[in-house]
């Protein structure tokens, strides 16, 4: 096996009494310089809390004043049953009334303390969020592919929450906590210093036994929790494959395959309920046992006459609160940590290198853009890794009114160019860039997109209508703009026999859509964008030959000045094209018509044998295979290559 082994913790000091992973990794830190990266963390954690301040101070106080109600109720509590049982009734209203008032007086200030909390936790959660959602839509996209999308889920989601749970929390807790465990004890002290002792030795005891029994049910609830992973991405697999186990008629074999999953998913739950039955039951002997010595001590000292029947009562309730108090303040470690690994796994995004910005240059060009565009690829280098460049020196240029079509085997390159050409990429060596009629030339960056519409390979429809999923590159398009840009992509001659026209609701990923309609409705969404420069990334891919040409017709008719870039080698569309590139061996360069319908025929061959790209999968972008009205005339050569 070369599976990398965990390594032990091994516990030192006072800790091996208590035997925590949380408070060894602490421990280690202050010797091992991290601790310095911890702080950091939690620096960064207090960034975003800072402006509650004064709330926070406010919700300290409030527990502090709450805590000392409680303990003051408590002490009101025991005086009250010494007067019962003496039998003193001159002082009993009023106690019984001071008694009521602190108790609601307490309730309130719990209530208030409750919605503080969980309003500044809302709060800081989405401040948060929002921040980190901006930088990850900011991050250079070759950086942020190295993240899968679960992980990013996940950090957005999972980590963010554990941020905001404890970013407000921890100090006010940590002081409330410290307050009512000195408090609670210094009472004790004051009425029994034996009685003080007793209550604070029993609190460590019950610590120590129930981490040991937590460590165990930490190892059970782990084996459950991957087990209900591998069983959750085993039913998404399912869910998601739907089409292809129904069209095999496999569902037996799926059938077959859930109820194993259920056989071991009930075995593993049954094991871990029979372990919290066994612990729960030495949990309460030993704490039995601890209580049981606390009040045979009491009932010695009421027996002797040294206290009253409410002393007793007082001091019993207050060693479960001393140590419920220390458990607490143990308990603030673990959270303390989690929040600290959370903030670095957050700060990784935060920290990946952001998009280059120039709104300036992007509104000069906007103000020449009627004189043309002209996009240019200057002497460029660009590699994924350094074993291989996926470009070596290469040009390309294309001005507006032209049409251009580039060609390449899998995984040549002609997604990666599109990426270049958006400034989703940066090249190791040369630029892009993109010249106004009037000669000033601009460097290629985020800003610079607004000239941009992209119609990328696959399925990219949204939830929800299709005037939604329209509108969200113009939010200002009448519903005749869309319309308009629905015929152009010959997509209204089906969307108009929809009950609700452009109001039809899609489902996810447009279902309820074919993939050559759902195509349709990603160009007509491009054109209604409104951009100089259009990229077609094998846009047409699940169209038949008569619907290609069409939509190509349409939108050079509509738009006769507008720049067109290509990504495709079906023939119905590269006769359309002024000049035709092809990709390969790191270079790009104009060909003929005639070289290019060879390289269609060996790109063609190729794919049947299924041949992948070369350049790393995970920065590929994945294609949907068509659907039924894909294949109404798929004569062309190539009609299923990526």
């Amino acid at each position: 096996m070369n599976e990398k082994k965990e390594k032990k913790i091994v516990y030192t000091g006072i800790n091996k009494l208590f035997r925590s992973d949380n408070v060894q990794i602490l421990w280690d830190s202050l010797h091992d310089g991290t601790i310095r990266e911890f702080l950091d963390d939690w620096k960064w954690i207090f960034s975003y809390s800072k402006k509650y301040r004064w709330i926070v101070v406010f919700y300290t106080v409030l527990g502090i004043v709450g805590s000392t109600m409680s303990i003051g109720s408590a002490y009101v509590s025991r005086v009250l049953i010494n007067i019962i049982v003496g039998q003193q009734h001159e002082k009993l209203g009023m106690l019984v009334a001071l008694m009521i008032g602190m108790m609601l007086f307490s309730l309130a200030l719990n209530s208030i303390n409750s919605y503080i909390n969980a309003r500044i936790s809302i709060y800081v959660n989405n401040d948060i969020q929002a921040g980190i959602f901006d930088r990850i839509m900011d991050a250079r996209w070759k950086e942020l592919s190295n993240y899968p999308s679960g992980d990013l889920l996940n950090r957005f989601n999972g980590d963010v929450g554990t941020i905001a749970a404890n970013a407000i929390n921890w100090i006010p807790n940590l002081v409330i906590n410290i307050y009512t465990f000195i408090a609670t004890f210094v009472v004790l002290w004051r009425m029994d210093y034996a009685m003080a002792l007793i209550a604070f030795l029993s609190a460590p005891i019950l610590l120590g036994l129930s981490r040991f029994i937590m460590r165990r049910m930490k190892e059970y609830r782990k084996r459950v929790l991957e087990l209900n992973s591998k069983m959750m991405s085993f039913e998404v697999e399912t869910f998601y494959n739907f089409d292809m186990i129904k069209s095999f008629g496999i569902f037996g074999y799926y059938s077959k395959k859930l109820r194993e999953w259920q056989q071991r998913y009930k075995r593993f739950n049954l094991d871990y309920n029979k372990f919290e039955i066994k612990s729960n039951i030495l949990l309460t002997l030993v704490s039995s046992v601890v209580s049981m010595a606390a009040f045979a001590y009491c009932l010695y000292r009421l027996w002797t006459g040294q206290i009253m029947y409410g002393d007793m009562t007082f001091f019993l309730q207050q060693r479960s609160a001393l140590s419920n108090r220390f458990n607490s303040l143990v308990a603030t470690i673990p959270g303390m940590l989690n929040s600290s690994v959370s903030a670095h796994r957050i700060r990784e995004l935060i920290d990946l290198p952001r998009e280059e910005h120039d709104p300036k240059n992007a509104e000069l060009l906007e103000e020449q853009r009627g004189s043309g565009i002209t996009v240019s690829v200057n002497d460029i280098t660009f590699g994924y890794d350094e074993r291989k460049n996926v470009y070596e020196n290469s040009e390309f240029k294309v001005s507006s009114g032209e049409i251009v079509a580039i060609m390449a085997e899998s995984g040549g390159g002609k997604t990666t160019l599109i990426r270049l050409l958006l400034g989703m990429l940066e090249p190791q060596e040369g630029n892009v860039t993109l010249k106004s009629g009037s000669g000033n030339e601009f460097p290629m960056n985020s800003d610079m997109r607004r000239f941009f519409a992209y119609v990328p390979q696959g399925n990219t429809l949204f939830s929800g209508t299709i005037a939604d999923n329209m509108r969200m590159v113009n939010e200002e398009a009448s519903d005749e703009e869309v319309i308009g840009a629905l015929k152009t992509a010959c997509a209204w001659e089906f969307i108009e026999q929809m009950p609700d026209g452009i109001n039809s609701v899609l489902g996810e990923r447009g279902r309820g859509l074919s993939e050559g309609q759902a195509q349709r409705i990603s160009i007509a969404r491009a054109l209604l964008r409104n951009a100089p420069i259009l990229l077609l990334d094998e846009a047409t891919s699940a169209l038949d030959r008569d619907t290609e040409e069409r939509v190509l017709h349409n939108i050079m008719e509509s738009h006769p000045d507008r720049l067109i870039i290509l990504s495709t080698h079906r023939p119905a569309a590269l006769k359309l094209c002024d000049r035709i590139y092809r990709i390969g061996e790191g270079k790009m360069g104009e060909i003929t018509s005639e070289e290019a319908q060879t390289l269609n025929e060996r790109i063609s061959s190729a794919d049947t044998r299924n041949k992948r790209e070369e350049y790393p999968a995970e920065l590929s972008m994945p294609m949907t295979p068509p659907e039924k009205d894909t294949v109404k005339n798929n004569t062309d050569e190539g009609w299923w290559n990526t």
